[in-house]
């Protein structure tokens, strides 16, 4: 029930991927029972896997995360987490409030063994290949052990899911190259990095992260929130021009004509929809935090990444890589 075109595209999403993904053999489409059947209604022959669980409230964008868990026991994303919790399902995706299902994973799931604190890890395009920026958003102030654990959750996530040819690249981002740069958090970081079996690459800036040289970008979460709503805002930013430049004249509309196969490619390279969305790593199960303007294609492409973290079982090989740690402060 949540996301600016819930429930509809989360159901024409939802019912597209039972059709589609034969890894998923039961979904579970969670909210008012309602609104839920007048939109299968709608797509016509439902797969017999879809199954509806009833609840009557919603957790609006507006209020307190922690409060709202702890208050709205029938809401979707509690009843969502619930499944999980129990056994019944796998994994997760909604595009509803990120604070709730963020408070709801950590509140109900629990951590994974040796896990400090869970992150959130975006996938971000770039021109040579797309990297996982890890932590987007879940924890603003970090010490040096929980962005070493985030070092192994990017590195799994890049490897099993986005399939990173041998052991991922990490690089720390920091105000500069050099080993002595950065805040007491990098600088404190840096050394545990190097002590560890990771490929840890070293320190990166801003203007390293569209080269293709590192394939996990390590921050804390208010930095990390910071690049991504900035990268987000900036593709907007670039289609709005484009569309400006091409229509300012009729000979630049004709121009525009010519190149539309190439807009429509760079559209589609850009679009955060191919990925679906953000897994919450370090939870005892597989919580994806859609965009709150998911369509019914980036629903889809969520859970099929939920289903692709549950096959590869990536909370195991998380858990693993986390024992081999070197002990941090």
């Amino acid at each position: 029930m949540g996301g600016d075109f819930a429930p509809s595209a989360l159901v024409e999403g939802s019912v597209r991927a039972a059709r589609e993904l034969a890894q998923v053999e039961k979904l579970f489409l969670v909210g008012d029972e309602k609104a839920i059947k007048k939109e299968l209604a709608r797509l016509g022959d439902i797969p017999p896997k879809i199954e509806i669980r009833h609840c009557t409230e919603v957790v609006s964008m507006t209020e307190s995360p922690a409060t709202a868990v702890r208050r709205k026991k029938d809401s979707s994303i509690s009843r969502s987490v619930d499944l999980v919790k129990r056994g019944e399902a796998d994994a997760l995706f909604s595009a509803g409030s990120t604070g709730a299902q963020v408070a709801a994973s950590q509140l109900k799931l629990r951590n994974l063994e040796g896990v400090e604190r869970p992150a959130i890890a975006a996938v971000i395009p770039s021109p040579v290949k797309p990297f996982v920026l890890i932590d987007a958003g879940a924890n603003p102030d970090c010490t040096p052990k929980m962005l070493l654990q985030f070092a192994v959750m990017g590195a799994v996530y890049a490897k099993e899911i986005m399939g990173c040819k041998g052991e991922p690249g990490i690089g720390l981002m920091s105000n500069g190259e050099e080993d002595e740069k950065g805040n007491a958090l990098t600088k404190e970081t840096f050394p545990l990095l190097k002590k560890s079996e990771l490929n840890f690459l070293g320190n990166i800036e801003g203007h390293d992260l569209f080269e293709g040289e590192v394939d996990v970008v390590l921050c804390d979460g208010f930095v990390g929130n910071v690049i991504l709503k900035t990268c987000e805002n900036v593709a907007h930013a670039m289609k709005v021009w484009m569309v400006q430049s091409f229509t300012a004249t009729p000979f630049r509309k004709i121009g525009a004509l010519i190149l539309s196969g190439a807009a429509k490619e760079l559209k589609k390279r850009i679009d955060p929809s191919a990925h679906g969305g953000m897994p919450l790593l370090g939870v005892n199960g597989v919580s994806i935090i859609g965009h709150g303007g998911s369509n019914a294609t980036a629903v889809f492409n969520g859970i099929r990444y939920a289903a692709e973290a549950v096959r590869h079982d990536i909370n195991h090989l998380i858990i693993d890589g986390i024992k081999k740690l070197p002990v941090a402060p």
